[in-house]
């Protein structure tokens, strides 16, 4: 196994597979970045909500996923943008418009991890982690 971990694509591919097999919830390792992309999922209308669990180590992050009434998955596409191997960055002018401006682009910033539409507004870049839509 290579040591090298990639703990937001982990983050991510848990809550596709979690989609996918129709589950309500699922549970991921916490982190102050996934408690904070999560918050972002919330916030936007992609999932119903998330509890933090205290399992006595590092804690865990339960989230509830989101269905339409038809039974699909809110989340239609979640794609890693910058990884280990290959960062993504971008300034304040190039922030990218997901399905234009109707998914999200996740963007770690110098103010903290926030969505494409506040980075502009607040006109700062940084680094994509994510589109969601």
């Amino acid at each position: 196994m290579s040591g090298i971990t990639d703990p937001v694509a982990d983050y991510l591919t848990r809550v596709r597979n979690a989609q996918k097999a129709g589950h309500r919830h699922l549970d991921v390792p916490a982190s102050k970045l996934k408690r904070a992309i999560t918050q972002i999922l919330v916030d936007k209308g992609y999932i119903r909500n998330f509890v933090n669990v205290d399992d006595g180590k590092q804690g865990l992050i339960r989230i509830y996923l989101k269905y339409d009434a038809t039974g699909q998955p809110v989340i239609r596409s979640l794609r890693r943008v910058s990884k280990p191997g290959l960062r993504k960055y971008v300034g304040s002018s190039e922030l990218p418009r997901v399905r234009n401006g109707l998914g999200i682009a996740i963007l770690s910033t110098s103010n903290g991890v926030m969505t494409d539409k506040e980075a502009r507004r607040a006109n700062i870049g940084g680094e994509i982690l994510a589109y969601v839509y």
